[in-house]
């Protein structure tokens, strides 16, 4: 009888350590900057969570519903989007800066699949009221919710829920998960977080990586021949590392590491609520697929700008829309460029925003573009339409 009772409590504790690694794999879809807010894998602590998702949650001044959506989306019924922003707050902005990353990341919940978009942060796009710009300064200008729109408007596609956090959030995550394994494309040096030169060394090859070096690792774009396309999948190797390392993660001791940096460096408007109901796609963790933007290098008025090509934006758009299942339009294509876009050759006027100093375009040009034409044709064209495995 003894037997049997033991053999029975063991059965309910696996039974409670695979859900606990279940609800983990779930919340570590959402760990993404390359972006990515991976502090809640340590979702099964429920108390805890709850906790964080009360300092964490910040609503949209648009309301819970997209513009784009009839009504809001019910997390066990619909198919979602969520954007995620690495914000530079270097300069102390409260997480108010320019997104150094975004990634775009759509959920279907039949197929249990999921799909991540990166945006390099120097798109030209049109940015509501702004006028043609680089998407990274969307979020200077107006906040998470100008942010949001210049993504609906690029890809015509609602959505609906976003996190954001900083570099700190970053770095500490990562060093509470104990680091996390690339497979690194090239070698290169890059500054640290605290802007120290040549202070972080990245060997091409398989390695592990502490947050320190994963930031470098996500933020180098210079040294890349690829530009913002190789900076983009970089941003989507580490996705899928701490989406593997965070449904993995088995020391407990580590989550308040976690969850102390969440709650001070990261923003989201996903509710408590929210956060339970994703554990349906914990069998998604296999199939996430990695789409790519092309594009080509531009330089205007000195300024380098990455000039997206039309065609991979509309099938990126079409894809998009198919996954979520939605009745979508054509995506928002800006009119061809005149003789006052930036495109056609002049740099954007950076006007002051009402509340928020404009952002300041610090970033040299690549020096494997310096010499190029200021015009489309300047860069080497990448495909329409680029899948990551």
């Amino acid at each position: 009888m003894a037997d049997i009772n033991e053999q029975t409590r063991l059965q309910r504790r696996n039974k409670k350590v695979r859900r606990r690694r279940r609800i983990i794999k779930i919340f570590g879809l959402l760990g993404i900057l390359g972006v990515l807010a991976v502090a809640v894998a340590a979702g099964y602590f429920l108390i805890q969570l709850s906790s964080v998702t009360a300092d964490t949650q910040e609503e949209l001044e648009r309301g819970e519903k997209s513009d784009l959506r009839t009504e809001a989306v019910d997390l066990q019924e619909d198919n979602f989007s969520v954007l995620i922003m690495g914000v530079d707050d270097r300069d102390g902005s409260n997480l108010e800066g320019r997104t150094d990353a975004m990634v775009l990341a759509t959920f279907n919940k039949d197929e249990k699949t999921v799909k991540t978009t990166s945006i390099p942060r120097d798109s030209l796009v049109n940015i509501p009221g702004r006028g043609e710009d680089k998407i990274t300064h969307a979020h200077a200008y107006g906040g998470t919710d100008l942010a949001i729109e210049s993504v609906e408007n690029l890809f015509n596609i609602p959505v609906d829920y976003y996190i954001k956090l900083d570099f700190i959030a970053f770095v500490e995550i990562v060093d509470a998960l104990g680091g996390i394994e690339v497979d690194s494309p090239l070698a290169f040096t890059e500054q640290d977080s605290e802007s120290n030169p040549n202070a972080i060394q990245i060997e091409e090859g398989e390695q592990t990586l502490n947050g320190e070096e994963a930031l470098a690792f996500v933020r180098m774009r210079k040294q890349d021949p690829r530009g913002d396309l190789g900076r983009g999948e970089r941003q989507q190797i580490v996705i899928e590392s701490l989406i593997n390392k965070s449904a993995s993660f088995s020391s407990i001791n580590k989550f308040d590491d976690v969850f102390d940096s969440v709650r001070s460096n990261m923003r989201m408007n996903f509710t408590f609520g929210n956060l339970v109901s994703l554990q349906g796609y914990s069998r998604s963790l296999d199939d996430v697929e990695s789409l790519q933007l092309g594009g080509t290098d531009a330089t205007i008025n000195g300024i380098y700008y990455y000039q997206l090509d039309q065609g991979s934006r509309e099938e990126i758009s079409e894809t998009l829309t198919d996954h979520l299942e939605i009745e979508g339009t054509n995506a928002y294509m800006p009119e061809q460029p005149t003789s006052g876009s930036p495109s056609a050759g002049e740099a954007p006027v950076e006007e002051q925003p009402a509340e928020t100093q404009a952002p300041v375009e610090q970033e040299e040009q690549p020096a494997e573009q310096e010499s190029q034409p200021q015009s489309e044709s300047s860069g080497e064209q990448t495909p329409y339409f680029s899948t990551v495995e």
